[in-house]
């Protein structure tokens, strides 16, 4: 690698080494094509020398073509931000216009310009660049900023950012628990066979009645229209908007009985199954959701129909561009193969006169995809209400995905913002040798930043309303994101505007008063973690990575444990505590070809008998096994399984210093299967488990009853 290239790479932000987060860590060099490739993609071409040479000097002069960069983000405590005048422009009136978004008064600040001594020619013209410092006060907010320059005018945005996150007072007095839940998975005797937006507002009332606080829920954006078996809840088509699947079709204003008279028997198969069957479900909600689309429209109270009107003008051009690309993909995926990159070019673009010509010609379909958000979004609003009408200290703790799908409207509306012919993954590691191609789009920080963060800005909005919290999944997406070119199996990190980034994170969540919450399991960067807890980003804690000797030794004790966390069992990726006492999920992992040999798996066993020893240990020293069902024996293999260890478990990380405990019910209900399992597909059915007990038997059930009580001793 030459000198010069190394230096672009250096400067645009595309790591040419990386090492991964074993305990025995391993460094990886990227192939030089692999990084020739991304610079281009980034807006900086490296075929060759000359390309190489051209791009180190565009990416000096990056900054220096026009007076004002499209946004500036700073803290509330550090108004100042950089101009570039030419000489000329130097020696003209020069003044600043503020006015707050969405406010009409113009606001007037004191100020002071100084020129500093960093200058550059651009364009044949010597560039001069100004510290402007504002000395009044701001509010934390956006600003319009218009700059005057004799009689021109210049535009940007300001930022102005909090020095930290949203913080509720549970982190100063006191804890709080609740439960990590997907909510596809509630089983409930009059859902229609997967979770929905009424179950979700019966477990409200149920938490109520309990003392649970937070309810923390899988990302529930909306997925694919036409591929319902594509239910992975990481892999969304917008995420911006909700997934309709979650609406109780019985609970629309305009349900009439008679929709579902001829449906028992479709009804009854997708109840009973043990599995949520996507590809009859989602068909027979959408078949009845028709029906009562048609007679809304021609029907529905003055009142659901200008409520309905509302919606569409509050939620705009997205909404619109959502609901054309379903109608459109539905349309095309009869006929084309391979998603809307294969679509006539005409279409692949929202802003084509053709599209606008489809959507107007085909007003009653994309009508139908915008009732759809329509309703669950009402829907949603009614379990939401019920969080506020119990009181509960935090609420929905809502689930960011760290992409989106490739074949999503979200790349298809803005495709020109993400990574072109990439995709975002995981680096090689212990598990995954190869690392993992997720395929997700991911923006081009660059691009991302020419339009003011502004789609970055509303995700988060999106997942924050009707949230107390927001969990931001694989949070070092905020630094840097491991990009794999379609091409290839090998990738690099490309890094991200992290200052950026963060203080929009922290804006946000002042304005909309929501905890944010960084999921951090995987390879995180050396100080990464600290640059977190100083902006009041909470980190999660999981039982099987609070231990001593880098995740290998004993089970720290609960003194020992973050105060400025969410602690857990596990998550939906790692074996619920049944499975995991078993070993299941390592001969799962055998079975599927995760763990390549039998002496692999042996050496699994092997570690998985000493970590069951020393949780029992730690376990037995917190005094935290129930009364009247201790401990009996050592348990090693073939001496089954210690009953009352789930209590154990709860009650145990009931007593962390961590200020905020999540059960999950797979634990609490005996589950032996995962949720998901990393690295597969459809060869495991991730995604499809339904909970072993009805909602409405919940709270009757013996090991529900008793866990709860378990972790109401410490909290």
């Amino acid at each position: 690698m030459t000198g010069q290239l190394e230096e672009l790479l250096a400067k645009v932000g595309v790591a040419t080494s990386f090492s991964d987060a074993g305990l025995n860590r391993k460094y990886y060099s990227v192939p030089e094509d692999v990084l020739r490739f991304l610079s281009g993609k980034l807006g900086f071409p490296a075929g060759d020398s000359e390309e190489v040479k051209k791009s180190l000097e565009k990416f000096e002069q990056y900054t220096w073509h026009k007076p004002l960069e499209e946004i500036y983000i700073v803290k509330e405590n550090a108004l100042s931000f950089a101009i570039i005048l030419s000489k000329e422009e130097s020696e003209k009136k020069i003044s600043i216009e503020l006015k707050k978004q969405s406010k009409t008064k113009k606001i007037e600040v004191d100020y002071i310009l100084a020129g500093t001594s960093e200058t550059k020619k651009v364009d044949g013209k010597f560039k001069i660049k100004h510290l402007l410092q504002i000395h009044s006060h701001l509010e934390v907010g956006y600003y319009d900023l218009v700059l005057k320059i004799g009689a021109e005018k210049y535009k940007s945005v300001l930022a102005v950012a909090p020095q930290k996150c949203y913080q509720q007072d549970i982190f100063n007095q006191g804890k709080v628990w609740g439960y990590a839940l997907q909510l596809y998975s509630l089983k409930s005797n009059r859902n229609w066979g997967v979770g929905d937006f009424t179950d979700l507002a019966t477990f409200v009332e149920m938490c109520g009645r309990n003392g649970a606080d937070i309810i923390g829920l899988n990302p529930i954006n909306v997925l694919s229209h036409d591929y319902p078996e594509n239910a992975s809840p990481y892999s969304s088509i917008s995420r911006l908007f909700i997934h309709p699947i979650y609406i109780d079709v019985e609970n629309v204003p305009e349900f009439l009985p008679a929709d579902v008279s001829s449906l028992k028997k479709r009804l009854a198969e997708v109840r009973e199954s043990e599995l949520i069957l996507y590809e009859k479900v989602y068909p027979l909600k959408m078949e009845v959701l028709e029906k009562i689309y048609a007679r809304f429209s021609t029907s529905a109270t003055k009142k659901r129909q200008d409520e309905f009107e509302k919606f569409c003008k509050e939620k705009g051009e997205e909404l619109n561009k959502l609901a054309v690309f379903q109608a459109l993909y539905e349309e095309n995926t009869k006929k084309i193969w391979g998603g809307w990159r294969q679509w006539a070019e005409a279409y692949r673009s929202p802003s084509s006169v053709e599209v606008k010509q489809y959507a107007e010609k085909n007003a009653r379909r994309v009508g139908f995809f915008k009732f759809l958000q329509f309703e669950a979004d009402r829907q949603f609003k009614l379990a939401y209400a019920l969080v506020q009408k119990q009181g509960m200290k935090v609420g929905f703790y809502r689930d960011l995905a760290v992409g989106v799908g490739q074949d999503s409207a979200e790349l298809w509306a803005n495709n020109e913002l993400f990574i072109a012919e990439s995709g975002a993954g995981a680096p090689p590691d212990a598990f995954f040798p190869a690392g993992q191609k997720w395929g997700l789009g991911a923006f081009n920080p660059y691009k991302l930043k020419e339009v003011a963060y502004q789609p970055f800005i509303d995700i988060l909005r999106a997942n924050m309303s009707m949230a107390g919290a927001l969990r931001i999944d694989h949070v070092m997406s905020l630094m840097r994101l491991y990009i794999i070119p379609e091409y290839s199996q090998s990738g690099t990190y490309v890094m991200y505007a992290f200052e950026d980034m963060l203080n929009l994170v922290a804006l946000e969540s002042y304005l909309n008063q929501c905890l944010v919450v960084g999921e951090s399991i995987g390879n995180v960067p050396e100080g990464f973690l600290e640059r977190l807890e100083a902006v009041n980003i909470k980190s999660m804690s999981i039982l099987w990575a609070e231990r001593y000797g880098a995740g290998w030794g004993d089970f720290m004790p609960p003194h020992d444990y973050p105060r400025e966390a969410c602690v857990s069992v596990g998550t939906h990726d790692i074996a619920p505590l049944r499975m995991w006492w078993f070993g299941y999920d390592i001969e799962l992992s055998r079975v599927l070809g995760l763990i390549t040999s039998d002496d692999d798996k042996i050496g699994a066993y092997k570690k998985r008998e000493a970590d069951r020893w020393k949780l029992l240990c730690v376990l037995d020293s917190e005094n935290v096994w129930p009364a009247d069902n201790l401990r009996k024996a050592d348990y090693l293999y073939g001496e089954g399984y210690p009953e009352g260890i789930e209590e154990a478990v709860h009650h145990f990380l009931s007593k962390t210093n961590s200020a905020v405990f999540l059960a999950q019910l797979e634990d609490i209900l005996h589950v032996e299967k995962l949720q998901n399992l990393p690295g597969t597909d459809m060869e495991h059915p991730n995604w499809r488990r339904k909970l072993p007990v009805a909602l409405e038997n919940l709270e009757r059930d013996i090991a529900y009853i008793r866990n709860v009580n378990a972790i109401k001793t410490e909290r």
